[in-house]
């Protein structure tokens, strides 16, 4: 396993601290400055009801607005980076992100016949987040059924199968969305492009309990994705029960995706670029590589959320506009130096 740039710890409190200062950066900023001292105030007295009760407007808005949209922010950056990581070495490719499995896709079909008028009105009650979900699963069932192939699955398989899948459910969201009334679209094209707006704190704990669940079951297999990183044959020289660890794998990945995507809706380009710059700091054994890209991850999509909220008060653009506008560049430099031959 390569070695990164600097020590495991140093780069794992380095990333900690960075998003401790990128929360309270998301908590204080937006249309109304709400002064540091007022954060930690208000953060105190509703989180832990410790010292006097901060202004009326000041704690509303910490509370009630900004610290669940800044955890939605957390739990997302974190899930999509880490998936993006096991992804990546997974299937052996650079280029890879969470996206490739379709199981966005799903999930998006799902939630935008949530939103839509064309659907029936039982789909309708089911609500975005449980919609979401329920499409990624959706999807994932159906990459598994199609990319199982003598009892096998291959990374190769598993990333075709996905994009088939990704496809075929973008086209019937295009098709709902063609169908659906022209003030409703706004709101679907919106959601689809990723945003933490609206997140509330009850919501946030089931998806931040399984969240963790999922990053320590990767942690615990960190042998295993390590000899898998390396190629199917190392992995079975080493004692890998290489086609179980890559179905759970999937499913893994595919519930970091499908929580990521109920959460936020579509957040393009988190997963591909952070866990690069996670393995550049903190090296290639998965045991240091998940936790780094974790507080990264976390740590980036908090600060594109306060870029989308705070770079043209009042009005506030969906994240992806901005991870894209990143991710795009980053992704043609990736191209280009695998063409070439380097490694990444």
């Amino acid at each position: 396993m390569g070695s990164g740039r600097f020590a495991p710890g140093v780069v794992f409190w380095a990333g900690v601290s960075a998003l401790v200062l990128a929360c309270l950066a998301g908590v204080s900023l937006g249309s109304v400055t709400v002064p540091v001292a007022e954060v930690w105030a208000a953060v105190r007295f509703n989180g832990f009801g410790i010292g006097p009760a901060p202004d009326a407007l000041h704690g509303m808005i910490v509370w009630q607005l900004r610290v669940p949209r800044v955890l939605a922010a957390v739990l997302v950056g974190a899930a999509l980076s880490v998936a993006g990581a096991v992804l990546q070495g997974m299937v052996r490719n650079p280029l890879a992100d969470p996206f490739v499995l379709g199981v966005s896709s799903g999930a998006a079909l799902a939630a935008v016949a949530v939103m839509s008028s064309v659907s029936a009105l039982w789909i309708r009650d089911l609500g975005v987040p449980v919609a979401g979900f329920a499409g990624a699963m959706a999807a994932l069932l159906l990459v598994l059924l199609f990319a199982h192939h003598n009892g096998q699955f291959t990374g190769p398989r598993i990333v075709l199968a996905g994009v088939a899948v990704g496809q075929v459910a973008t086209a019937a969201t295009s098709l709902i969305q063609l169908r659906s009334e022209p003030a409703e679209v706004r709101g679907i094209l919106f959601w689809m492009m990723g945003s933490v707006a609206g997140a509330e704190l009850g919501a946030l704990a089931l998806p931040a309990v399984l969240v963790a669940a999922c990053l320590g079951w990767l942690l615990s297999q960190g042998r295993g994705l390590n000899a898998l990183s390396m190629g199917d044959d190392d992995a079975v020289a080493l004692g890998v029960e290489v086609n179980r660890l890559r179905v759970q794998l999937i499913v893994i990945v595919a519930m970091l995706t499908g929580l990521s995507v109920s959460i936020a809706g579509g957040v393009g380009f988190v997963g591909l670029i952070i866990p690069h710059l996670a393995r550049f700091a903190a090296g290639s054994d998965y045991r240091r590589l998940l936790p780094a890209a974790a507080v990264f991850g976390a740590s980036f999509l908090v600060l594109i959320d306060v870029a989308a909220r705070a770079i043209d008060i009042p009005n506030e653009y969906p994240l992806t506009i901005f991870t894209a506008a990143l991710g795009g560049p980053f992704f043609l430099w990736l191209l280009k130096r695998s063409r070439s031959g380097g490694t990444v």
